[in-house]
Formats: structure tokens, sequence, C-alpha cells
């Protein structure tokens, strides 16, 4: 008995753990693995297209590559612009379809590069111009709904579901002046929470907010990530870019992190260059603008602010101020607004209250 509990207990910890450790076929040892029109062999990468059918409003093709690798091994899927103008996330996604050999790979790699291919192509931040809704909260999605709902459907069934490790990429979009960082989504699942916290160390970014609260049914995901988590996957979910900009640091950060995770997941050979003495971050202080009119920002990304701070202030169009944003709690500015048009309700600043390693 003793060693069928110590051999059950190998398994929980395993990288490899998740929805299937029960025993059944695991997707990634197919010889051809699909998504959409993606057919990958053993050793090859493929490009294709999920394809969204056309409903109530027109049909959408997702850009999505199989990396299969040569040898067995666990699926990470990965993908970027759910809004479509969080530009260095995309970029990354991109360079790194070419940057894996399927020869050297233990396993398979999903990558979606592009979701939310509208909101890129119409430069529309935040929403899916064609039915004004957000396309990282409308999980698991529905066959039946508008192009974003029938998006998340095929999304949740053709590549959370075939993945053990799920990376949802983000960045600063083009209001937002972000400094990089990370989420760990902690389910108080003990085996799926150490696996999701290996992979955001292994992935590297300084910066780590504890996440806790997140729907908890599957049926009622909302958000990509947590649509993988709640189907007991362990996942992250990783920004970098700042207000629509595309530098070389921002892009590197995510396409070395996602190769380490794969190193520390033992998909390809190496070592994982893990963060050392990350700061914690406990829960998000953020700030709104009560008013509308014109912003003006008085601190920048990464700077650490006190309680009660003054972050910016709005004015009307002939420069009378009408509202002040200060802090709420001290801690690390995360991002601040990028633009000067602001709206009632919009967001001004997030502040990373630091907590306590976990």
């Amino acid at each position: 008995m003793k060693t069928r509990v110590v051999g059950l207990l190998l398994l929980a910890l395993s990288p490899w753990a998740g929805v299937r450790a029960s025993g059944q076929a695991k997707p990634g040892d197919q010889a051809v693995f699909t998504v959409g029109t993606a057919k990958a062999s053993r050793g090859q990468t493929a490009t294709g297209g999920i394809e969204v059918p056309a409903g109530s409003d027109a049909a959408l093709s997702i850009p999505v590559a199989v990396a299969h690798g040569a040898k067995a091994g666990p699926v990470l899927a990965l993908l970027a612009g759910a809004h479509g103008t969080e530009y260095a996330s995309i970029i990354a996604l991109e360079k790194l379809i070419s940057a894996i050999d399927p020869n050297q790979l233990s396993g398979t790699v999903i990558i979606v590069p592009l979701l939310n291919v509208p909101s890129f192509v119409r430069i529309v931040p935040h929403l899916n111009p064609v039915d004004g809704k957000n396309m990282n909260r409308m999980y698991p999605g529905s066959a039946n709904g508008t192009q974003t709902d029938r998006a998340s459907h095929l999304i949740t069934r053709q590549v959370v579901e075939p993945a053990d490790h799920v990376i949802d990429f983000h960045g600063g979009d083009i209001d937002e002046s972000l400094r990089p960082y990370a989420y760990w989504n902690k389910t108080g699942r003990a085996a799926q929470d150490a696996i999701s916290r290996g992979m955001v160390l292994a992935f590297g970014l300084d910066h780590i907010v504890i996440s806790t609260g997140r729907p908890s049914d599957p049926a009622a995901s909302v958000y990509f990530e947590n649509t993988a988590t709640t189907r007991g996957k362990p996942s992250i979910i990783v920004e970098a870019g700042h207000a629509g900009t595309v530098e070389a640091d921002d892009v590197a950060l995510m396409v070395n992190g996602s190769l380490s995770v794969m190193r520390h997941l033992k998909m390809l050979p190496g070592a994982a260059v893990p963060v050392e003495n990350p700061v914690w971050i406990d829960h998000l202080a953020d700030v709104a603008s009560e008013q509308g009119g014109i912003f003006y920002p008085l601190v920048k990304r990464g700077a650490y602010v006190a309680a009660g701070m003054k972050l910016g202030y709005v004015t009307d169009y002939f420069g009378k101020t009408i509202f002040e944003a200060r802090a709420k709690e001290g801690g690390v500015l995360l991002y601040v607004r990028a633009v000067p048009s602001i709206s009632k309700g919009d967001p001004i600043a997030s502040v990373g209250v630091v907590g306590k390693a976990p």
C-alpha cells in the first residue's frame, strides 16, 4: 500500500499530470496532430486555420500552428491576440513558430498567434469590432452565438481540451503603458497549483500576481486561461509590451519565456532558467476615472507608489481639473493609462499590492 501511495503522489506532481492522468490516451501520442486545418506529422510544424462558420454575423479564420514533436510528450497550448492591438505578444508567438524545432521537441505545441483578427485588422483595442464583445470574456463560448461566442467555443474544443498545459499571452494595449508581469491562478488544488507555479517561475517574469477567486464552473469559465484551469489543466497568463508598441526586449521576454517553460516541462532539451526572488503581488488595487475628459499621468509604469499618492488627473476640454486619480493602496504600478482620451469609468492605473511568496 505504501508503494502505491508514493506512486500516486509522484503522478500527481508530474508536469504531465492533468485531466487525462487516469490513463486514457493523450492527444500528443497521435502520429498526426490536427487543430483546425493544420495537420502535423511527427517531427513537423504545420499551419492552418480554425474556421469559425458564419452565423448571425461573418465567418472568421483564426490562424493556428502545430509543432508536433518527433517524440511523445505533453501538449502545450499558447494563445495571443484575444485583444488584437496587444501587438508585442502577437509578434512573439509569430516568431516562436519558427523558433521551435519539432525534431528536438517531445510533445506538441499548439500556437494561436492572433485570435481577434478583426481587432488587429481594424486597429480596435479591447473588443471584437464585429460584435462588440471582449474575446477574453465569453468562454467556454457557444456554437450558436455571435462571432466571439462561436470562436470561443471552437478555441475551447480545439485548443484547450487537447492541451495538458496552457499559456495565455497579453500585454499593454494601445491605451495601457504596462510593465511585464504574470498571473498565477491559485485554485487550491495542490497538485495543479504546484505545476502552474513551476510554469510561471520558469517563464521568468519578475512580477507575479497571485490570482484567486476566479469562476470555478467550467460551464461559465469566462476567461481563456480560466477555461483551462477549471478543466484541471495547469495554466498561466503572461503580459509584456506597452501602449501598442513592439519592442525587441518585450518580444524576447515572451519568446524566451515560452522556450524556458518547454524546457521545464521536458519538451525541449536543456534546463529552464526560472526567475529568482520574484515580486509576488497579493492583489490589485485598480483606479478608474470618475469623469470623462483629458487624462494627464503623473507616474510611469513600474514605479512604486504610496497609498493616497496622486497618479494623474483629468481636465475638461478647457484645461480645468475635474478629477484627481489617487492610489487606493501602495504598491507597484503595473500599468497606467497611455492616452489622453478618457471616459467616465475607464481604467487609469493598476497598482499591484506586494504580498508574501506563496
